[in-house]
């Protein structure tokens, strides 16, 4: 009898235990299901959040280079296109891109207005909603919470910033030698003459510098810009020459730079070639009084030859990238150490140029004359 009433107790309490789990289970399956599609809508905000970001910088990036309002239009869609939202590529309507101007009103905020003269800033609305060419995002597990669809929508807005911009240019006496590479002056001069304004590697410079100027002022941005020489110390020619100069401070005045290159392109340029000095000249400049707090900080260093005096260049570009300033760097002629100035250009996130011939020595300096700094304002 009394296992019988074990036997009976046995059996109830398991039956209620299934009881029990046929209650539970759906609510545990609720809860699982809301779990993996809360998940879900995160993940897509994510995804959303960086396509968004990503068009809006293709878009102001190309508007910086090209000019161009259509293009930077049709550039910002297809960075869109090439991010998935959802699973999706994210698709956007001409309307979801606006180009206008970006102007900082406070400390860190900037203000949008669309539609002005002389944009700067690429403003992108990232959607996936009914209305847009992406459509909703579809629930994973529609049929147990009862929604269907979730509609997230970003906006991002891509700057391009003024620049604070520093030349910093080789006058050793390799520059005064021909285009081609060797140590030879163009036929009909002299170690002592003026370098010749269009057969010697710094006339090949000056004549750079000056299209490169030209093209600051076709820019919708206000650059200053700043000009530091560099060679080594030293007296020859009945001229005296100082490691490094800064020949011109930070200023908008673009005519102080072409009379200082003016300057130096009137007598002889000689000397040995240390970079690094001229790189902690360009710090000194970007990081002086002059330099603007919320302007980007650019630095151009040009050499011909090798690095043959002071401390490894790489070390003054380090210091240069946690002051937050990227250097371009262009290496002219076959005498020059490539390797060494992509190096430097590297550890501040720069580009590397290099230039076998005047006009690519042009295109190298138009390219970074329009190739603006971008920064997600919004």
């Amino acid at each position: 009898m009394l296992r019988e009433s074990h036997t009976r107790s046995a059996r109830h309490r398991r039956g209620a235990m299934m009881v029990l789990i046929a209650i539970c289970l759906p609510i545990i399956i609720i809860i699982a299901a809301f779990a993996i599609d809360v998940a879900w809508m995160q993940l897509s905000r994510t995804e959303l959040r960086t396509a968004t970001d990503s068009a809006a910088r293709a878009g102001a990036k190309e508007l910086s280079l090209k000019q161009d309002e259509d293009a930077a239009r049709t550039k910002a869609q297809a960075a869109a296109a090439r991010n998935l939202v959802a699973g999706d590529p994210l698709l956007l309507a001409d309307a979801d891109v606006e180009i206008g101007k970006s102007v900082q009103v406070g400390s860190g905020r900037f203000e949008f207005t669309p539609g002005v003269a002389k944009p700067n800033a690429v403003r992108i609305h990232g959607k996936r909603t009914s209305g847009s060419k992406s459509g909703p995002v579809d629930m994973l597990f529609s049929g147990v919470l009862g929604v269907d669809e979730f509609e997230p929508a970003k906006t991002a807005t891509s700057t391009q910033l003024d620049r604070d911009i520093c030349l910093v240019v080789d006058r050793s006496g390799s520059m005064m030698w021909t285009l081609k590479g060797g140590s030879h002056y163009p036929k009909g001069t002299k170690a002592c003459d003026p370098p010749d304004p269009t057969r010697s590697r710094w006339g090949a410079l000056a004549s750079a510098v000056e299209i490169f100027l030209q093209e600051l002022v076709a820019t919708d941005q206000e650059e200053q810009v700043a000009l530091v020489s560099y060679s080594s110390n030293t007296r020859e020619c009945g001229n005296r020459y100082r490691i490094s100069q800064i020949n011109a401070d930070l200023g908008t005045d673009l005519d102080t730079i072409r009379t200082e290159m003016g300057k130096i392109s009137s007598k002889p340029v000689k000397g040995s070639t240390s970079i690094s000095a001229g790189i902690d000249d360009g710090i000194d400049v970007l990081t002086g009084k002059r330099a603007r707090p919320f302007a980007a900080r650019t630095m151009v260093v040009l050499t011909d030859g090798i690095h043959n005096l002071g401390p490894e260049p790489i070390l003054s570009a380090r210091e240069a990238a946690k002051k937050d300033i990227m250097i371009y760097t262009i290496t002219f002629s076959d005498d020059a150490d490539i390797a060494r100035m992509k190096a430097v250009a590297e550890a501040t996130g720069g580009k590397h140029f290099h230039a076998n011939n005047p006009d690519e020595l042009i295109a190298a300096f138009k390219e970074i004359a329009v190739t603006l700094p971008v920064l997600i304002t919004e």
